[in-house]
């Protein structure tokens, strides 16, 4: 995942939600805050892949150049906008 696909995940607030339970769970088990960096790219790491496969299904029939390329956020927005 390239630096600029993190960002553009990283402004979803639902990754941000994810990312504060991950800090949450893993600074229970460290026995300190760890922060929110490190626990932003351990969940990068180890997380964000199944959670775009799980919560943004319609990456797989997207161009593939880009988990966020422009035919998946107009598809987004789309589906918001007939809910």
């Amino acid at each position: 995942m390239t630096n600029i696909e993190k960002e553009k995940l990283l402004q979803r607030k639902e990754v941000v939600e994810e990312i504060n339970r991950h800090l949450w769970l893993e600074s229970e088990k460290a026995g300190y805050d760890i922060g929110f960096q490190k626990a932003a790219e351990d969940w990068l790491t180890h997380f964000s892949t199944a959670w775009i496969k799980y919560h943004l299904p319609q990456h797989k029939a997207a161009e593939k150049k880009s988990f966020f390329g422009a035919s998946v956020l107009k598809r987004g927005k789309a589906a918001k906008a007939s809910q």
